[in-house]
């Protein structure tokens, strides 16, 4: 059913890979992530896990199972939220969406069989809770930069303005939700549409001056940005404070997986080691050691090659320094630097 939308970014220069297929590149990613950065750039996501919870206890389930208040989100809000294990291990950063009966989750690719399994093994007799996988049903795409909202505004749509809002509408016969967000800390879109329809969509967004974006691209802005991956900076060795997903963790929601360990480490400053971008001077291994004076104070995570050079994100030991600091990996030296996706305490409102 998505072969109608590949066939068409082919048409755009698209270089496929994997099972189930995603987009690498268009061949052109320097020119994707400009448009990302001045102007729009449209990126497939399709390969990323969709997720359902029906049901009833739906809202208080969910609300039970992760990190954030679901249960003060109304229809048509959303939010970000931490799964973790019952030591406050990362499973994943989701992405929620509360619609009038369900609620729609944005999950990473490698997490999706992970979180069904995960759900199905938390829903007990007597829940009123279904969960459902729409991954191979329902197309995402991202919108991109600056130009995102006057792109969606052509075509006539009254916008949601709040981060993660979302709503329901027709565009030339193509009925889609368009959700605040592009997934990255750049201004945009989430836009969710049928396999059926997601060709239609795609080529709307290209005429529409979109420049076709791939997963090379998008990993490069997301290490740019500093929004932390499974495998890479989400595993089972660290907790989400420590990844910096503090605007993803309500302190005051009540009981829910791994609420203990996120408790204390609040209370008593017990976060040892914290993520932060790394400006390299040169390309390092994700796994490398990173050294103050000989002595190892962290470990590098991610890499990408940009345009000013290579980026990395790492850990770091929170008493070794922050922003600024150097370190050694190899020969080389790496500067720490701030990166946007990250935030280092709860937000206050004044």
């Amino acid at each position: 059913m998505l072969q109608k939308l590949r066939d068409s970014q082919q048409t755009d220069g698209a270089q496929l890979e994997g099972e189930p297929s995603m987009v690498k590149s268009f061949g052109q990613d320097q020119e994707a992530v400009i448009a990302a950065s001045s102007g729009v750039a449209i990126c497939d996501r399709t390969h990323w896990g969709l997720l359902e919870l029906k049901g009833a206890d739906r809202l208080s389930f969910l609300h039970n199972q992760s990190t954030n208040d679901l249960k003060a989100l109304k229809v048509g809000q959303g939010c970000d939220t931490v799964i973790l294990t019952s030591t406050a291990r990362t499973i994943d950063l989701v992405s929620a969406y509360v619609t009038e009966d369900s609620i729609l989750l944005l999950v990473s690719p490698s997490r999706r069989e992970q979180l069904l399994q995960w759900f199905d093994r938390y829903i007990f007799f007597g829940d009123k809770v279904e969960c459902c996988d729409l991954t191979h049903t329902l197309a995402t795409f991202s919108l991109l930069g600056p130009e995102s909202q006057a792109l969606l505004e052509k075509w006539g749509l009254a916008l949601p303005t709040e981060l993660h809002q979302h709503q329901t509408v027709t565009v030339e016969d193509i009925t889609l939700r368009i959700a605040v967000g592009s997934g990255l800390s750049t201004p945009g879109y989430t836009l969710l549409v049928s396999y059926e329809q997601a060709a239609e969509l795609w080529q709307m967004c290209r005429q529409a001056g979109a420049v076709p974006m791939g997963t090379q691209a998008w990993e490069q802005l997301r290490v740019q940005q500093g929004r932390p991956s499974p495998d890479a900076e989400l595993t089972e060795d660290y907790n989400p404070l420590e990844a910096g997903l503090w605007h993803a963790i309500s302190l005051d929601k009540g009981c829910y997986i791994g609420q203990e360990t996120i408790a204390r480490l609040n209370t008593y400053n017990g976060v040892k080691q914290q993520l932060w971008g790394i400006q390299l001077e040169e390309s390092a291994e994700p796994g490398a050691s990173l050294l103050l004076e000989d002595r190892k104070v962290g470990i590098l995570t991610s890499q990408v090659q940009t345009a000013d050079g290579y980026l990395g994100l790492g850990y770091i030991k929170t008493k070794a320094g922050g922003a600024g600091l150097k370190v050694q990996i190899g020969e080389a030296t790496g500067t720490v630097v701030a990166v946007p996706c990250l935030t280092r305490a709860i937000p206050t409102s004044e």
